[in-house]
């Protein structure tokens, strides 16, 4: 099943909590470099993640993007049937 982008964005903003290189986003969101770089842009550009401008660029999680982090996960925990239907279906 093919995921929403409220479920990868909430993803992205989870690895970068602690900061995150972005093979490191890649690889624990399941994404490849070309579909990383739109979120990754729609994140900073909206103040959810920053960037440092150091020789390799780590990605984190702003206070903003926590704030939001913590709403998306209250909604999954309300209504998990929209982000279980892929689950239940296999079983």
């Amino acid at each position: 099943m093919k995921r929403s982008k409220d479920a990868i964005i909430s993803q992205v903003l989870d690895i970068c909590i602690d900061g995150a290189s972005k093979t490191r986003i890649v690889y624990q969101a399941n994404l490849n470099f070309r579909t990383v770089i739109p979120y990754i842009d729609l994140l900073i550009k909206n103040g959810l993640l920053e960037s440092t401008s150091n020789s390799s660029k780590i990605y984190t999680t702003t206070p903003k993007g926590t704030r939001l982090l913590r709403d998306f996960k209250s909604i999954q925990c309300v209504i998990p049937e929209i982000y279980d239907m892929g689950e239940k279906k296999k079983a």
